[in-house]
């Protein structure tokens, strides 16, 4: 009797319809990822290392091939913008013009961290990872272990699961699969930051700091969550945003819900107040993973951000928008006062990182529809996240080769005079400085003058003017570096800069020239950016 009423209950319910063809990136980094754990059980540790990178990078690459397949897929190609694109996979994943581009463009930040990560030049041919986290630092079992050549080589699948939960986490439809992608993106981010091989101590107190932080806004998180769902009857963001439009719940739960969600959000994003986390994680944290999350864990969550916001509470948006326009505002004056005062270079970047989240949000603020309907703050940021990212990634690579004695200095005091040990080096510091200052003819430069003209064009003068002043401010730190390198005579016998890797020397080098070519031909990243559109409801 039991069994037959539960076939029969069973047949009236359909199987899912799973759109294979729209998510195959994903399903190629979990498989890598998966696989990477598999060559860690079964295959021999001589050799391991390099065949983890290979298969890390052999997976992005299928990954960004099959982004750009279903690019083209989308339709209307030649047209102003993408085509609607479609809910996929139960309607939990939105493929779309901004999800796609989102993809490609964490997929190559993927890539360039996974050349960092591969660097065993600069510890006599052991990677920037320890080689058995469980040791205690300075102990008998870590010196058999460096002298054994043991090697963390768990980092790439872990990587890999990170990129694959940023990728998820930028194309959620549903806030439910956006939770589950947020802790897949998070949770190897919080173990990877705990392995330095350098300053372990300072690197698993940032491990620690890191996670505790993180589960706290995961809370927030996921209590908003359950208010958003106790308002609207559904997980989904076309559910909530029918519910907004209609004002059928308390008003008191949905403003209880949109802030609990933005506190989630604004902590991923690094935003003021809920930034404590940023300096402390960057500086400790070792610097291939340090640049892997300032590029790709801010774009993945300001893609979130922007999905939640315009799709499920766009409707809401004079609830929400003061309280960004204020968060805005103190986090572009908070990260650029602030940095001034730092002496250590990664905890300069932090809260350099952390202006620019206030720079991204003044677009966010502002957002403006034109004419055919577009907020063209989506293609505003997408194109400032791409050329922040990129300069990141090459100014943390730089920071992996600058050192003194047994390992990185990134004490200011100590880079004085490297323009002189290595002009190359230094111009490019100097260079990716100039970009995050926005001086024209840097892609920095183009990047900031959409995010304020989207501002501007949403009626929102005012946070456009102060987003000009607060990097007026924060050129102060970026010249004073610049400064440092070329017009300061060195401390005693100043800096050593190490040989860096093949890959490095790519990472350093693509990233110099994208920074360069973007402020004199913005054009082309720029057209993608504009002809992703909007987001499907």
């Amino acid at each position: 009797m039991i069994t037959s009423t539960l076939v029969a209950a069973e047949a009236q319910i359909p199987a899912p319809t799973v759109e294979w063809s729209l998510v195959t990136p994903l399903l190629i980094l979990g498989g890598v990822a998966v696989a990477g754990v598999l060559v860690e059980a079964f295959a021999p540790r001589r050799g391991r290392f390099v065949l983890q990178a290979l298969l890390a990078a052999g997976g992005i690459v299928a990954a960004l091939a099959e982004t750009v397949r279903i690019y083209l897929d989308l339709g209307a190609v030649d047209g102003p913008v993408l085509g609607r694109g479609t809910a996929a996979v139960e309607g939990s994943l939105a493929v779309d013009g901004p999800a796609v581009v989102t993809w490609g463009m964490l997929l190559l930040f993927g890539l360039l961290s996974v050349g960092l990560f591969a660097d065993r030049r600069l510890e006599g041919g052991l990677s920037s990872f320890t080689g058995r986290a469980a040791d205690v630092p300075g102990s008998n079992d870590e010196t058999q272990a460096v002298a054994v050549k043991l090697e963390h080589t768990e980092v790439f699948p872990l990587a890999m699961f990170a990129l694959g939960g940023m990728l998820l986490f930028a194309t959620s439809n549903d806030l439910l699969t956006m939770f589950v992608a947020l802790e897949v993106m998070s949770l190897p981010l919080y173990i990877m930051c705990g392995l330095a091989r350098r300053r372990r101590l300072l690197s698993q107190e940032a491990s620690l700091k890191y996670f505790l932080l993180g589960a706290f806004s995961s809370v927030f998180f996921l209590y908003g969550v359950a208010l958003a769902y106790g308002y609207a009857g559904g997980f989904a963001l076309s559910d909530i945003d029918a519910a907004v439009s209609e004002r059928t719940g308390s008003e008191n739960l949905l403003l209880a819900s949109i802030a609990l969600i933005g506190v989630g959000m604004f902590f991923k994003i690094g935003a003021v107040p809920f930034h404590s986390w940023t300096p402390d994680v960057y500086q400790g944290a070792p610097t291939p993973v340090t640049a892997f999350m300032s590029a790709g864990t801010k774009a993945a969550a300001f893609i979130a951000f922007l999905r939640v916001f315009f799709v499920a509470y766009g409707d809401a948006a004079w609830d929400w928008r003061p309280t960004v326009w204020v968060i805005a505002a103190v986090t572009m004056v908070v990260g650029s006062l602030v940095a001034i005062a730092q002496t250590d270079v990664k905890r300069m970047l932090a809260y350099s990182s952390v202006a620019h989240a206030g720079f991204l949000l003044v677009a966010l603020a502002g957002a403006y529809v034109g004419e055919e309907g577009r907020i063209t703050s989506v293609s505003a940021i997408l194109f400032y996240l791409f050329v922040y990212g990129v300069a990141s990634i090459g100014a943390f690579a730089i920071v992996m080769l600058v050192r003194d004695g047994g390992g990185e200095t990134t004490h200011l005091a100590r880079w004085a005079g490297l323009g002189r040990e290595s002009p190359l080096l230094a111009g490019a510091f100097a260079l990716f400085m100039l970009s995050f200052a926005g001086i024209p003819l840097t892609a920095g430069f183009i990047g900031k003058w959409g995010v304020f003209s989207a501002a501007w064009s949403g009626g929102y003068w005012s946070l456009a003017v102060l987003g000009v002043a607060a990097s007026a401010v924060a050129a102060y730190f970026y010249v004073r570096v610049i400064v440092l390198m070329f017009f300061t005579e060195p401390v005693g016998d100043g800096p050593t800069v190490a040989l860096p890797s093949v890959m490095t020397t790519v990472v350093i080098a693509a990233a110099a020239a994208a920074t360069v070519i973007l402020g004199v031909v913005p054009g082309p990243v720029l057209d993608l950016a504009q002809h992703a559109g909007t987001f499907v409801r």
